[in-house]
């Protein structure tokens, strides 16, 4: 069996508005839940695909700073 997990996860989001998705990521964290893992990962490689230059500049900072 092969599952598109990307395609799924974006599937299940979509028309979801701002504070649905805030939702999902905050309870993914909270679980703290391995399973929660590749749905996050989904929403950072769209993040990081639809940022300019200059935010993924602000993310790998943020980034490198929190793993102090």
């Amino acid at each position: 069996m092969n599952i598109d997990i990307r395609k799924h996860i974006l599937d299940n989001f979509k028309g979801a508005d701002c504070s649905e998705i805030k939702a999902s990521i905050e309870a993914s964290i909270e679980k703290k839940d391995e399973i929660t893992l590749p749905g996050l990962g989904v929403f950072f490689e769209e993040l990081w695909c639809h940022s300019d230059e200059n935010s993924q500049e602000y993310i790998l900072n943020t980034l490198k700073n929190s793993l102090k």
